[in-house]
């Protein structure tokens, strides 16, 4: 009962896809690669879901309620990261908070940029949403700018973002702009090409960023997940969700928050 997207055939070529639909190298029993629960491809549908690098490629299976069959495109780094997880190599927990280093902000002094970037549940309509909530270490400065002005918030509204005025509305969705949930982990917050091509990562993990059982829940739930962003110094690295609704909603207050909904990518 497995599904092949073309996609996915293109990839791994006719011969292998239908080795695949005929029950050859069917999986039988698998971990679900979005919700990490056990699935079975002789009892429910199953997707074939491809994690291509720029030298390998890794095939996976997902439920087919949670995601569709698809190619994922990740670096060759998350890739190997995400085999020794299933292997069991790489068992040792990520941090709640990762600050990687952006791909597009500049910041206003010498020291290379960092995003935080904090994974949470917010509450909006008597649903809880998944959210991803970021803020720089430093004032971000446009690219080639010589000058000392934090224009993160700016950048962010140039490129779709709103600002929030009431954190019990829902952000309204930034096309072309997606979050790469990968093996379970967080792995990048996509934007789009300038102009077609591919989405390329506006934010990219060092390594791929764990996410609580109850957020995955509801981002595979939802297909959709919250981004809120503030500058440097305005929301800090708060522990509990009730605290960091806290900060959001003063953000909001002083109008230094913007956010925008967006759908996940991959898993």
């Amino acid at each position: 009962m497995l599904d092949v997207s073309d996609d996915v055939r293109a990839e791994i070529g006719d011969e292998e896809a239908d080795r695949l639909l005929a029950g050859g190298d069917a999986p039988g029993s698998y971990d679900c690669t979005s919700c990490r629960t056990p699935g079975d491809s002789e009892q429910e549908r199953t997707s074939t879901v491809l994690f291509v690098g720029e030298e390998t490629a890794v095939l996976a299976f997902a439920h087919a309620t949670c995601i569709p069959s698809q190619v994922v495109p990740v670096s060759e780094e998350q890739l190997k990261g995400a085999v020794r997880s299933i292997t069991g190599e790489d068992a040792a927990p990520q941090p709640p908070v990762a600050e990687p280093a952006p791909s597009a902000p500049t910041p206003a002094n010498d020291r290379q940029a960092t995003l935080g970037i904090t994974c949470g549940l917010v509450l909006i309509e008597g649903e809880l949403h998944p959210a991803l909530v970021v803020e720089p270490n430093g004032p971000i400065v446009r690219p080639g700018s010589t000058g000392q002005v934090d224009e993160f918030l700016q950048l962010l509204e140039e490129q779709g973002f709103a600002r929030v005025t009431d954190m019990n509305r829902l952000p309204v969705p930034n096309p072309g702009w997606s979050a790469l949930l990968a093996m379970g982990k967080l792995h990048a917050v996509l934007q789009p090409a300038p102009v077609g091509g591919s989405p390329s990562a506006w934010w990219q993990a060092h390594q791929p960023l764990a996410v609580s059982d109850g957020w995955r829940t509801a981002a595979t739930r939802a297909k959709t997940v919250l981004m809120y962003a503030a500058p440097s110094g305005t929301i800090g690295h708060q522990p509990r969700e009730d605290l960091m609704r806290q900060a959001l909603e003063q953000a909001a207050a002083q109008g230094v928050l913007v956010a925008a909904a967006m759908p996940l990518a991959g898993t």
